[in-house]
């Protein structure tokens, strides 16, 4: 039988509840309560205690942000044995805290290194691996598949064809990309593309760890990329003005013919009057030959709190959401994408895309709010919707983000 608590507001966290578990028990802590990842852990709990039938979980349901404030409070004062978190520079704050357990064994016994390999890198910390992935999506280029071909163009592998697609949509009238970034947080999938494409995955975890300065001229290598766009006046013009779902209709009415995305903006868009024949996706291009494609890939995790009081039964739970069974039929609830390269294909068109590209992806970055420290997130996301505006003020750009990284990660 599965006990199912809901919790909300702040840190109602570890004094509200207790985490003691007993004997063929596990305690899990999860920030579930949207209606549909409430529904993909009730099932997964059920089948996971079909499958054990010897071991019960025990849920405590958090609110996101109630959530957020209880982690760290119940992982030091009364530690449950598995909790919900992400995967990335989100997660190493935890394992350098010595609050994780290494769970390596989990995935060296279930074959996790060859089935979870695009999220491996962004679970190992000092050649350990701390938790496991059990969904994701992707981020890519969609574009209005019709305008392409009305105009000629392939879709663009690599910058130089990319920037003569765009020169070739805007010679006919077409502004080559929309963008909404009022609520600053699209501007983070420009900045993470482009410096993953210039300088690759490792430098791009680096710096959002605040290990190298903003100063640093591969930083600025990268908003030179970025500046080829602005300065060719290749994105909407009024985007800072606008939300990203309202830039959507742009594409809609076929006045713009590509936005650079999560997943989730496929269904705006179909709800916009586009159908599926007329959506298509692509992969970022290549900028500098020869560096790993790596994909922005928002991944959420489970972890055995180093804490926990049921390590082992905690180690079967952590093994079973792993599987492709489980990954496949959470996702399906979810509407994301398994991990596990070995899942069962989504029906859906554009996750079967995202599906393919992440399972084969050198590794997978966060997402710049999620792999940069919540502060210097914040300065930074101000500062590319800056750039995308006043591309000439980038030497003072980049030294007022520097000063934030010295005091952020001093």
């Amino acid at each position: 039988m599965t006990f199912f608590k809901s919790l909300t507001g702040l840190a109602l966290g570890a004094a509200l509840f207790s985490t003691t578990a007993f004997a063929g028990e596990i305690v899990l802590n999860s920030n579930h309560s949207d209606p549909a990842p409430k529904k993909a852990m009730e099932d997964l709990i059920a089948d996971f205690q079909a499958a054990h039938p010897g071991i019960t979980v025990k849920w405590n349901n958090f609110d996101h942000e109630g959530y957020k404030s209880a982690i760290r409070n119940f992982l030091t004062a009364d530690a449950p044995d598995v909790v919900a978190w992400f995967a990335g520079n989100r997660m190493e704050p935890f394992v350098t805290a010595g609050l994780f357990e290494d769970v390596t064994d989990v995935w060296d016994a279930n074959g996790l290194n060859e089935q979870l390999k695009s999220a491996a890198s962004a679970m190992t910390i000092d050649g350990k691996k701390w938790g496991v992935p059990y969904t994701y999506y992707q981020w890519g280029i969609y574009y209005r598949k019709d305008i392409f071909a009305e105009q000629g163009i392939e879709p663009p592998k690599t910058w130089a064809e990319f920037l003569a697609a765009c020169e070739k949509l805007k010679a006919a009238g077409i502004t080559p990309i929309t963008i909404g970034t009022k609520a600053l947080w699209p501007t983070g999938g420009w900045f993470d593309y482009l410096n993953l494409r210039v300088n690759g995955y490792e430098f791009h975890m680096e710096l959002t760890a605040g290990k190298v300065p903003y100063t640093d001229p591969r930083v600025r290598a990268t908003f030179e990329k970025w500046g080829e766009l602005v300065n060719a006046g290749y994105f909407l013009e009024s985007h800072a003005a606008i939300d990203w779902q309202d830039a959507i209709p742009q594409m809609v009415q076929g006045k713009a013919a590509m936005y650079l995305m999560g997943n989730f903006a496929v269904a705006t868009m179909k709800d916009g009057g586009l159908t599926e024949d007329q959506i298509g996706f692509m992969q970022f291009p290549e900028i500098t030959p020869g560096i790993p494609m790596a994909e922005d890939a928002p991944t959420d995790t489970f972890h055995i709190a180093s804490g926990a009081k049921n390590k082992d039964d905690a180690k079967k739970f952590l093994a079973f959401v792993a599987s492709p069974e489980a990954q496949a039929k959470m996702n399906a609830t979810l509407g994301q994408l398994p991990v596990n390269n070995q899942a069962q294909k989504p029906e859906d068109v554009f996750l079967q895309q995202g599906f393919d590209m992440l399972s084969n992806a050198y590794a997978l970055a966060q997402f710049y709010d999620r792999d940069a420290n919540a502060e210097m997130a914040k300065a930074g996301m101000e500062a590319f919707q800056e750039f995308m505006v006043k591309p000439d003020r980038l030497d003072a750009i980049l030294e007022r983000l520097e000063k934030v990284r010295a005091r952020v990660y001093n």
